[in-house]
């Protein structure tokens, strides 16, 4: 059972009940259903497309040392396919950002103190995922979220994995897939349960979702996860998802003098 809430009222100030604080707590995942209305979504969808069409137009291809990741839709016209500090370039998403509602979940990383921080890792990501016949991407094996610490020469530090989605995306069209529990497993089996980003073997004890636009999913950075292949091509498979950085430990902001991350030139090679 998800437990969720459909409360979308703007002065709302808490999303997590006691019940949802203890089901993440065992599960490490938990899905809020109706986060944000329809308008909301259309509004950020039109941001996203300034921010897209100002990119092109610049010929931006890489934001505080992190690449943007660029294909194509299924009418073959260039998109961004991954958006990296999206925030940085929008006044109505960094005001979004401030929403308690969204301040209130770093209470799933008690007892560490969690933190929305548009200015380091990636900041706010949003990737736009459309299948088509020439997609050599589509979908991603099991993995968790940790080895990038460990690439920067870090120890792992616990975050949350939190995406406000902006398509409706049913299980049945792919999408997210975790293991409930696996968060709460030693450091070894968060790095080695199994092959990481190259395992795509369906789980039987996987959990997926029946997403709508304005749903929100978060998952503890610990826990293995997958995204399924969408058996669509076209705009039937499109996936639009906003990431909120939600993480802990010191704070490191990233600027334009910022270098590329050492993991970010495998990307190429994790590859359907």
């Amino acid at each position: 059972m998800l437990f969720t809430t459909n409360d979308t009222l703007p002065q709302l100030t808490s999303v997590l009940t006691s019940d949802q604080l203890d089901f993440f707590d065992r599960n490490g995942f938990i899905h809020i259903k109706n986060f944000v209305d329809q308008k909301t979504i259309q509004t950020f969808l039109a941001e996203i497309q300034r921010i897209e069409a100002y990119w092109f137009a610049e010929n931006i291809d890489k934001v505080n040392g992190t690449p943007i990741k660029f294909g194509y839709d299924e009418n073959g016209q260039r998109i961004v396919q991954r958006f990296a500090f999206t925030s940085q370039f929008s006044p109505l998403l960094r005001d979004f950002l401030q929403d308690e509602r969204l301040q209130d979940l770093t209470k799933l990383l008690a007892p560490y103190e969690g933190r929305i921080s548009p200015e380091e890792k990636d900041g706010l990501v949003v990737n736009h995922y459309v299948r088509t016949p020439e997609s050599n991407f589509s979908r991603m094996g099991w993995h968790t979220d940790s080895p990038r610490d460990l690439f920067m020469g870090q120890r792992i530090r616990p975050m949350l994995n939190v995406g406000l989605h902006l398509d409706d995306c049913p299980q049945s069209n792919g999408g997210l897939r975790v293991l409930p529990g696996t968060h709460r497993q030693h450091t070894l089996m968060t790095l080695f349960r199994k092959r990481q980003f190259i395992d795509h073997r369906p789980d039987r004890r996987e959990v997926g979702f029946d997403i709508e636009a304005g749903d929100l999913t978060i998952h503890n950075g610990n826990l293995w996860h997958r995204v399924e292949q969408s058996p669509h091509l076209g705009a039937a498979s499109r996936r639009r998802v906003m990431y909120i950085p939600i993480i802990t430990g010191d704070f490191q902001p990233k600027s334009e003098a910022s270098k590329t991350p050492f993991y970010h030139r495998f990307a190429k090679r994790i590859q359907d």
